[in-house]
């Protein structure tokens, strides 16, 4: 696990181990009951933007100014914990509005969402740092660690009593373990020799929020689909819907290891047009041969979209794996994005949520709103491909950095 084969290994078997539990919470919940999990899980994915805003800072500042990891790394674990604890604080403000808008009518459901996002954005700065320093020995024990517990977990607490409430609560419970691995990984921290304002802690956070929100931007358009089956299809063609997205993560976050290993390259402004054409054709490779496995075997795929009471969807498979390579690739394009600093594309982010939001909600079959979700993402993806290649190709003197107003 020392090089980035490793990481691909130690991600896949998280991301194994995430899909079980999602899987297991599916098959033993049924498509109604497990249609308020799915819209947590999306509310989760939305608000680990955070983590992966300071993930995705403290790996290009170390990536790109070793010299500096010192004060890097004691200015990102010192912000981590004071975004986290303060996220935490304001989902939990939030709660009738959680509640109200993911139509969930439970409380106790919704309350949870608050003290989840606390562990989930903490291990983000712990990802980060191992990422810039290139550590991919512990960088893979952590990611397994995300995984693992939770399945563990999830299974044993859902075999007792499969309830929305009880899904949610193994998710929490698991997100610690990686917490206190990280802690205990990164314990000794080094007192940095010299300190460069640049990298103070208002620094990383004005980064940090330029990130997040551009990640804010690119989990919403992914997740946004199953809140909006939940506000115009009937409460079992939501659940049909969210069973097909589940196959559809899959299929997102099976080439995750290339953007992990891939963005430090990508900060290098000699090797990000490289880097971007590699990661692109491996990412799309592997998206159509899984899409083509799932169109000639879809009776298979249909286990891995909650099984047999999810068989009304069986002939649309093909096509919730055809979204998840294109979200994959779209995560790495927005990653691309952010290792050159770039601002204006993530706008083009948001008006692509705000277009599949209007259009979406005038849908009213799960074949409708998964077609007119493809269409949105695919002309996305071909949008921001093009202007990726048209800044990383400028020599490197002549791409401009992000400037944060302060």
């Amino acid at each position: 696990m020392s090089t980035g084969a490793g990481i691909a290994v130690a991600m896949g078997v998280m991301n194994v181990a995430v899909y079980a539990f999602t899987l297991g919470a599916a098959s033993l919940m049924g498509p109604g009951a497990y249609s308020p999990v799915a819209a947590m899980m999306s509310l989760l994915t939305v608000i680990s933007v955070g983590a992966l805003g300071l993930q995705a800072t403290a790996a290009r500042r170390i990536s790109a100014h070793p010299e500096h990891v010192a004060q890097i790394e004691a200015e990102v674990l010192s912000l981590t914990w004071r975004v986290s604890i303060g996220i935490g604080v304001v989902l939990l403000a939030l709660t009738p509005v959680i509640n109200v808008v993911l139509r969930l009518d439970s409380m106790g459901l919704a309350a949870l969402a608050g003290p989840v996002s606390v562990p989930l954005t903490l291990v983000g700065g712990y990802i980060g740092i191992l990422q810039g320093e290139r550590r991919w020995l512990p960088l893979g024990l952590l990611y397994m660690a995300a995984g693992l517990p939770r399945l563990a977990l999830g299974v044993a607490l859902l075999a007792w009593r499969p309830t929305a409430s009880v899904a949610v609560l193994a998710v929490l419970l698991g997100a610690i373990f990686p917490v206190v691995l990280g802690w205990w990984i990164l314990r000794s921290n080094r007192r940095p020799d010299t300190t460069d304002p640049t990298h103070s802690a208002s620094a990383i956070l004005r980064e940090t929020l330029h990130n997040s929100q551009a990640l804010l931007a690119l989990f919403a358009l992914s997740s946004a689909d199953v809140i909006v089956a939940r506000n115009t299809l009937s409460d079992h063609d939501a659940g049909l819907y969210a069973g097909g997205v589940i196959l559809a993560k899959m299929l997102t976050f099976l080439p995750q290891f290339v953007v992990v290993v891939a963005f430090p390259t990508m900060a290098s402004a000699s090797q990000r047009t490289r880097a971007l054409t590699q990661s692109l054709t491996g990412i799309t490779a592997l998206g159509m041969v899984c899409t083509l496995g799932v169109w000639m075997l879809s009776w298979l795929a249909l286990y891995f979209a909650g099984g047999q009471e999810f068989a009304e969807i069986q002939d649309q498979l093909w096509l919730f794996a055809l979204l998840g390579t294109v979200l994959a690739l779209l995560q790495l394009v927005v990653y691309s994005v952010l290792a050159r600093q770039g601002q204006r594309s993530s706008y083009i982010v948001w008006l692509a949520l705000v277009v599949l939001v209007v259009g979406g909600l005038m849908t009213d079959s799960v074949a409708g709103l998964l077609v007119w979700v493809l269409l949105v993402d695919v002309g996305l993806l071909v949008t921001l491909v093009a202007i990726s290649y048209s800044i990383v190709r400028q020599p490197a003197s002549e791409q401009k950095p992000l400037s944060v107003p302060h």
